[in-house]
């Protein structure tokens, strides 16, 4: 089960001079699965397991998210490269204080989570991929 959320970001290129706006539908889960289960569930959705692109959509997403959930950012290629799942390179990260950590020697932590914070700027975390939590996918819709 999925509840639907829409966010829109006015991107004002001034070569063009002129307002583009780029939607999205978010798919906020119900269940909690691995990371890589998660992303599978979006792809059937015709989506992604979501990418945050600025403060805005990152506040925007915990207003309406209550719980832990799995984003689609990874260190998975190269440890310590954290790469979105469309294959961009992190740019700006809301990681918690002392993380990410890797979790250890024994323990890689490859995936990313976000979770409920009074500070909603630094609520991602690493964590294992076979973890289970509930997720977000976004669909990106250009009008």
């Amino acid at each position: 089960m999925y509840c639907v959320a829409t966010y829109a970001a006015p991107l004002l290129s001034a070569a063009l001079s002129v307002m583009v706006i780029f939607h999205s539908v978010y798919y906020i889960s119900t269940e909690e699965r691995s990371w890589n289960e998660s992303r599978q569930d979006c792809t059937k959705q015709g989506a992604d397991l979501v990418t945050i692109n600025n403060k805005e959509e990152q506040d925007f997403l915990l207003s309406v998210v209550k719980s832990t959930v799995w984003i689609g950012l990874t260190d998975r290629d190269t440890e310590g490269v954290w790469k979105w799942v469309d294959g961009t390179a992190l740019n700006t990260g809301y990681w918690d204080e002392g993380q990410p950590n890797t979790g250890g020697d024994n323990d890689h932590e490859d995936c990313t989570a976000s979770y409920q914070k009074n500070n909603r700027l630094n609520s991602w975390r690493d964590a294992s991929c076979s973890t289970s939590f509930s997720w977000v996918c976004e669909k990106r819709i250009v009008h």
